[in-house]
């Protein structure tokens, strides 16, 4: 009878609104827990972003930089034969540097959000 007599108690107390304090509680709680799941999904969708940014910075790098050397070292080659000129060699160790680097960055890149 005990357990019965416990139980309208407390049904007493819900419905005369003197448990504010334990709604109030568990609503907190679970505002916190609503907060914390919106910053997750946040930084999961700028991580996104960020990635999508960097893909696309990368393919128009490619694109706007490192293509028109090769073009021209394969125009050079075609109707040169060789490369002689001064001009020429040194816009092959540019290429051959600016692809180092790129891939470099890349691979740190890669590296850095492995670990």
């Amino acid at each position: 009878m005990t357990g019965t007599g416990a139980n309208a108690d407390e049904l007493t107390r819900a419905l005369t609104g003197k448990d504010a304090d334990r709604d109030r509680a568990v609503a907190h709680q679970t505002r916190r827990v609503v907060m914390a799941s919106l910053g997750v999904i946040q930084d999961l969708k700028a991580a996104h972003r960020r990635s999508r940014s960097v893909a696309v910075a990368a393919t128009l790098l490619v694109l706007f930089i490192v293509a028109p050397p090769v073009w021209w070292i394969a125009d050079t080659l075609i109707e040169e034969e060789r490369l002689t000129s001064l001009s020429s060699q040194i816009a092959v160790w540019g290429f051959l540097m600016s692809t180092a680097l790129l891939g470099t960055a890349l691979l740190v890149g890669w590296l850095r959000r492995k670990s």
